[in-house]
């Protein structure tokens, strides 16, 4: 199944039309899969989707090196074993021993309404804060939300708690989702798309080591999908530079899960200063990926058309919770909200009362490395006839895709060591353990590039190119 789930997914990333990052919907190459069948608990094909959605990022990688290098093309494979560690690496994550027990806070959960489940999201203190002024109360202790919560109806609160700047998603079935305005939408849209934003002469920087190498990603992304895209960019050799809000912090699982291979910077865009700063980097990168809500960085100048226009030949990846078009379109979402309003958290359940969750937070992880293997192939397509990109992903397309394979009872796989697939890194915060990036090519494991650094405490800069390299510009 994960050859049939690959081609499908590689098909997408290809298009079919001559707008679109290289190749025909073949395979470029093919792919080695070892480890177990069944790696991940689950009623769905959870295993074999995000297999997929990993093969087409190495894929994606080797046509990229080919290209660059006019080399052979590279071969891919990858452990499903290692996957499994790989979609559950917050899990894994210890600094000096110490492992940080989840990344869910205490009201980020499954709540009983007046009429069926909620799902809430309260990891950050802002959007803990706009749940509990909806909800009337000071108290953030479960009881008391539990209590608040029986009273309202499931879809009155969901629309209380956004409009008040919250998160949270009604349980509904698979059928209510289709049914839905913002899933009626969805189910009609392809699981992404690639379309090209205007002219820019061909080429890239001169080859490197690894597949992206010299190439610099802006990336302006949190929570869990654009940090997986962004990640697994680094560990195929291009430099990323995070850039986040000093008002607005990142929780220190995240930061360190997410930040690894990547330097980390502040800006403040309200601030013309660095505003400015903004407008050098993006003078000189390739890529730029965006996982805020749609809209959030166009208020700043910051929209793909935009972009591409003052910057041709800029490849922008934009991934958001519900889609790109809808009434839902400019919601916050994770992924656990989106199960939670598709139909997955119900069929997790298997009939039971409450709803049950996927194994893995596999729609952000899936969405994540095929955010990847589209970058990868539109810098392909930028390598060798030039223009720039637009690339568009969603956690509520890549939740449809799932849901359209064959569900079956959940069974319990065999138990997975995690040893083989971790690694030490001496990081600025300590001694660090954490998953190795999934698969490899020709042989060669991926490995992260550094270890994560403080948050926020690199300059907003690119690093120095050496003297006997060619300026990393966009030709």
């Amino acid at each position: 199944m994960t050859g049939a789930l690959l081609a499908e997914a590689w098909r997408a990333l290809s298009g079919d039309g001559v707008d679109t990052p290289p190749g025909a919907g073949a395979l470029p190459a093919a792919a080695r899969l070892t480890g177990p069948a069944e790696a991940l608990a689950s009623v769905f094909p959870v295993t074999q989707l995000g297999s997929a959605a990993v093969l087409a990022s190495l894929l994606a990688a080797a046509q990229v090196q080919a290209v660059r290098s006019s080399g052979p093309l590279p071969a891919v494979e990858l452990d499903t074993a290692h996957l499994a560690c790989a979609v559950r690496s917050e899990r894994y994550l210890s600094l000096n021993g110490q492992s940080f027990g989840g990344s869910f806070a205490p009201l980020s959960r499954f709540v009983r309404t007046a009429d069926g489940w909620i799902r809430l999201h309260a990891n950050y203190p802002w959007h803990r804060h706009a749940l509990l002024h909806v909800l009337g109360t000071g108290a953030d202790d479960l009881e008391t939300v539990r209590a608040a919560v029986a009273s309202w109806s499931g879809e009155r609160l969901e629309d209380a708690i956004v409009e008040a700047g919250g998160c949270a998603a009604v349980v509904r079935g698979p059928d209510a989702w289709r049914a839905h305005p913002q899933g009626s939408i969805v189910e009609r849209l392809p699981l992404l798309d690639s379309t090209p934003t205007g002219e820019a002469p061909p080429g890239l920087p001169p080859a490197g080591p690894l597949p992206a190498s010299g190439i610099r990603v802006l990336d302006f992304t949190r929570v869990i999908a654009g940090p997986v895209t962004t990640r697994t960019l680094a560990a195929h050799g291009a430099e990323v530079l995070r850039i986040d809000a000093p008002q607005l912090p990142e929780s220190p699982i995240h930061a360190l899960d997410s930040l690894v291979g990547k330097r980390s910077a502040l800006l403040d865009l309200r601030q013309s200063a660095d505003r400015q700063r903004l407008e050098d980097l993006l003078a000189t990168a390739h890529v730029v990926v965006q996982g805020y809500r749609p809209g959030a960085l166009g208020a700043f100048g910051l929209g793909p058309e935009a972009l591409s226009e003052r910057y041709p030949g800029l490849v922008v990846l934009s991934l958001s919770a519900w889609g790109p078009a809808g009434p839902w379109a400019g919601r916050r979402g994770f992924d656990s909200l989106v199960q939670a309003a598709s139909g997955i958290a119900v069929c997790e359940a298997e009939g039971a009362d409450e709803p049950g969750v996927l194994p893995a937070q596999l729609l952000d992880h899936a969405t994540g490395y095929l955010g990847a293997a589209a970058v990868l192939l539109a810098l392909a397509q930028r390598q060798q006839v030039g223009r720039s990109w637009h690339i568009r992903l969603s956690l509520a397309q890549t939740a449809a895709w799932l849901l359209r394979q064959p569900r079956r009872p959940k069974t319990t796989p065999p138990a997975i060591d995690p040893r083989p697939y971790l690694v030490e890194l001496e990081a600025p915060d300590g001694r660090l353990t954490l998953v190795t990036p999934p698969g490899g090519l020709d042989g060669r494991p991926l490995a992260w590039p550094a270890p994560p650094p403080h948050y926020g405490a690199d300059p907003p800069a690119w690093r120095a190119v050496p003297a006997t390299g060619a300026a990393p510009g966009r030709a």
